[in-house]
């Protein structure tokens, strides 16, 4: 048996030192350092490495200049919305790691995806639930299985290994040579290589080492399902979101319908896709059209609500923007967002109290995206701050305007990317007129519209348009 030798580990980097350090001197992190027990050899080098990864062969250096230059082929998952947060589709070798809050739908958006793929073999690695509560989910899913063992017809074939050990695991590999392997979840698996339990920094990290040797060797494409910890990032060492190729989180409210996909990291793709998905009794539902989903169609009359033309990645759709604001009930006044910056809520409210001369200083506010999700562009800024003056001064906005703009904090509506997308959508969507940045007119020259622009240059300049 190879020697145990210790060594320590940062958490959030995976820089490795032979001792304990109180800084990190790679990513300058405090307190950071785990101790952990490895072999003395190299899994992938020793004498007791899997056969799989052992014979794969070794590489030698090339040119280049003479690295032949081909777009790489994408498996089809057979779902538009996480083609697009994949970039495209499954890149073959690649190795993906979806992460996502307990009970958000990680196993079951994987489930579905792998039993909707065509002409392939795929293994499901479940260390976590047996092969009698994946047939009921399966079934709850609608992948009825054919008498041929194919899910509905489309040549599709998934085999169920229930399995923590990784040894196993690549002997039930190299016996049937899949087209994918699903590993669910990575902290359960271990081998025999480290000697720490499972989901320790030492067995997460051999672990997915070993998987990606093997993505890369074979050309079969590999996704994780990884936990997450009560600071919302992926359990484990940061080093795993360093090896693999996308970073892939599942987000949304439990209570809520609406889940989001949404890109942390792509190495075959753009990071700032998401899609969006509704929950149902049998399964995901991807929504193609989310403006429709994520508005109030009972929104006259009612003070407090803005609708702003957002985007995310290359996807326009329109937001529900909610404010409520009201006397503070006790000395200090609350500012509490969701779905929004709490931290530039707070710059927009000084904005709004120091360049308009509107008092919050003793008010509460409140501010919700509808739909339970949560959007970081930049745009939403002027509806942020035209549904907290319509609910102070109780003056609903007229139905049919829209808007977009970032706020500077000298009380200036900057402009914003892609302004055509966001204008056609909301003009799909039946909106009589949306204000925008007037420096974004610039490039709307020569162009027709339906819907009614209004450019502004300063924030009072919107808010005396929407309330005189």
């Amino acid at each position: 048996m190879a020697k145990l030798k210790t060594a320590y580990v940062c958490d959030n980097c995976g820089f490795d030192s032979t001792k304990w350090l109180g800084k990190c001197p790679s990513c300058g992190q405090w307190n950071t350092f785990k101790e952990v027990k490895t072999a003395s050899g190299s899994p992938s080098k020793g004498e007791n490495s899997h056969p799989l990864l052992r014979d794969a062969g070794g590489t030698s250096a090339v040119r280049l200049q003479d690295i032949p230059l081909k777009d790489l082929p994408r498996i089809d998952v057979q779902d538009a919305e996480l083609n697009r947060v994949l970039g495209g589709g499954l890149v073959p070798g690649s190795i993906v790691l979806l992460g996502g809050d307990p009970g958000i739908g990680k196993s079951t958006l994987t489930l579905q995806t792998v039993m909707a793929l065509k002409d392939k073999e795929v293994l499901y690695v479940s260390g976590e639930e047996s092969a009698h509560q994946l047939k009921m989910r399966a079934e709850r899913l609608n992948g009825n299985v054919n008498g041929n063992g194919k899910f509905n017809g489309n040549g599709n074939e998934v085999l169920v290994l229930c399995e923590t050990s990784l040894e196993k695991v690549f002997d039930q590999i190299r016996e049937i040579g899949p087209d994918l392997v699903v590993v669910d979840s990575i902290q359960t698996m271990e081998t025999e290589m480290a000697e720490s339990a499972p989901g320790s920094i030492t067995q997460i990290r051999e672990c997915a080492s070993a998987l990606l040797k093997y993505a890369k060797t074979s050309g079969v494409p590999v996704i994780l399902i990884g936990h997450i910890n009560k600071e919302g990032s992926i359990a484990g060492p940061k080093i795993l979101e360093h090896i693999v190729d996308a970073v892939i989180q599942f987000e949304g409210d439990r209570q809520g319908i609406y889940r989001i996909l949404r890109s942390i990291k792509n190495r075959f793709g753009s990071t700032s896709e998401l899609g969006i998905y509704e929950m149902q009794q049998t399964g995901l539902r991807p929504v193609n059209n989310p403006s429709e989903l994520l508005l109030s169609d009972e929104r006259e009359g009612m003070s407090g609500i803005a609708i702003s033309a957002a985007v995310e990645g290359m996807r326009p759709f329109l937001i529900e923007t909610q404010a409520l604001v009201s006397t503070a009930a006790y000395g200090t006044p609350q500012r509490s967002a969701t779905g929004f910056d709490q931290r530039r809520l707070n710059m927009l409210l000084a904005v709004l109290e120091k360049r308009v001369g509107f008092k919050l200083i003793q008010k509460d506010v409140f501010i919700n995206i509808a739909g339970g999700i949560k959007v970081t562009d930049m745009a939403m800024d002027l509806s942020v701050i035209a549904a907290v003056f319509s609910s102070n001064v109780d003056m609903p906005i007229e139905v049919g305007y829209c808007m977009c703009g970032e706020v500077g904090l000298s009380g200036e509506v900057r402009p914003v990317s892609r302004i055509e997308q966001r204008i056609a959508e909301a003009e799909k969507l039946g909106f009589t007129d949306i204000i925008i940045p007037k420096r974004n007119m610039g490039a709307l020259k020569g162009k027709k519209f339906t819907i009614n622009l209004h450019p502004v240059q300063r924030v009072e300049e919107g808010l005396k348009l929407l309330f005189g």
